[in-house]
């Protein structure tokens, strides 16, 4: 016979840590499949999209704005330009920085993927309807302003 711990506060909040690492990784994986068919991996599609996104970015500020290892963001930088997605472009008024910027070869890529990209996350989020979904935002957001300040 298996007994059940006690829901105590802190195994909630286990339960919690859990199941949002499992869900994430379950939605990252149905995404991942849609990603490498157009030749990218995950991290690379993160950088390109971000970059789509949001215009050029400092390559030492990729790292934190997607969630990887800035070790890691200079050898995705280098695979990307290697592909003629992106490429570096000097600061002019600083030399220390370097902007990491779509080519039109990328941003045509992009063009493709995007909207696909996005009718595919939509379609994995569809079991919550939209109040659901903006009541979850509101609550990761909680969430993730307190982690922040967990430090």
């Amino acid at each position: 016979m298996t007994l059940n711990p006690p829901e105590s506060e802190m195994n909630v909040s286990l339960m919690l840590f859990y199941s949002l690492n499992k869900t994430l990784r379950t939605i990252q994986k149905s995404l991942e499949t849609a990603i490498r068919s157009y030749g990218l991996n995950a991290t690379e599609f993160s950088v390109v999209r971000l970059l789509y996104s949001m215009g050029n970015q400092p390559i030492q500020k990729i790292g934190d704005k997607i969630s990887i290892a800035s070790s890691s963001t200079t050898y995705v930088i280098d695979k990307l330009e290697k592909k003629v997605l992106l490429e570096r472009i000097p600061c002019p008024n600083d030399r220390r920085i370097v902007w990491a910027s779509l080519t039109p070869k990328g941003r045509q890529l992009m063009d493709a993927i995007f909207p696909n990209y996005t009718a595919a996350v939509h379609k994995v989020l569809d079991g919550l309807n939209f109040d659901e979904k903006k009541e979850f935002i509101t609550t990761l957001k909680k969430l993730d302003r307190y982690a922040e300040n967990f430090k």
